[in-house]
């Protein structure tokens, strides 16, 4: 496995250096988000990406990256409140991890995502109603016609439509994004909402139930 750490702390690269290359891990650095962009293509299996850097954001490096690639990125962090991890998981990070952290929960964080992305590989598609979701190129169609989603709000319908016709709670709904952060119940609900007025009259394929979740159905009623 490789890694790109995008960091300025040259402390925490050379410890991690030192304990995942004795687990047959090579981590790279780059000191500054323009040089870790220089970098992120250059065959690596995942990113960790800090948040406070100099000259560049952490965000502001997650989203150039999203523009171009689908690697899977781990948000490093100081900060613990919730709007950095929903800003962070909206903008398409995998994971987030907050420091001071052990090199050992690092190294199982990243291994889950390698695994969670290896999954998400195997199945390309999942079809629902006129809903199809491809999860290799993390697109979604609807009628034949591509909708705008947020991470978030995809990672949400891809969790609905693993289980099509079955009760999600909302719980179960953020482990199946894969997701291993905090984000509370009210944060699900606001973007199921957001997700309901993008599929327009198709809304009604994504039910509420009442005291468990949300149920996507494979045709609306009518």
């Amino acid at each position: 496995m490789r890694l790109l750490l995008i960091d300025d702390d040259h402390r925490l690269y050379e410890l991690l250096e030192r304990f995942l290359g004795g687990h047959g891990v090579q981590v790279d650095h780059a000191p500054d988000g323009p040089e870790g962009l220089e970098a992120v293509d250059d065959g690596h299996d995942a990113v960790l990406l800090d948040i406070m850097m100099p000259s560049m954001s952490g965000l502001d490096v997650l989203r150039k990256i999203r523009e171009r690639s689908e690697v899977p990125v781990i948000m490093l962090t100081a900060r613990g409140d919730e709007t950095d991890r929903v800003v962070g998981l909206e903008l398409g990070a995998d994971d987030y991890l907050a420091k001071p952290f052990s090199p050992r929960e690092l190294l199982a964080r990243v291994r889950a995502v390698m695994r969670r992305t290896k999954a998400a590989t195997l199945q390309k598609e999942i079809r629902a109603g006129g809903l199809v979701l491809n999860a290799n190129r993390r697109e979604v169609m609807l009628n034949g016609e591509r909708l705008d989603l947020t991470a978030l709000e995809f990672d949400l319908l891809h969790a609905l439509m693993q289980r099509s016709g079955r009760p999600v709670s909302r719980d179960a709904m953020l482990s199946l994004t894969g997701r291993d952060v905090v984000v509370s119940e009210r944060t699900v609900d606001v973007h199921v909402s957001k997700l309901r007025k993008k599929l327009g009259e198709a809304s009604g394929l994504i039910r509420t139930i009442r005291g468990v979740g949300y149920l996507l159905a494979p045709k609306e009623e009518g």
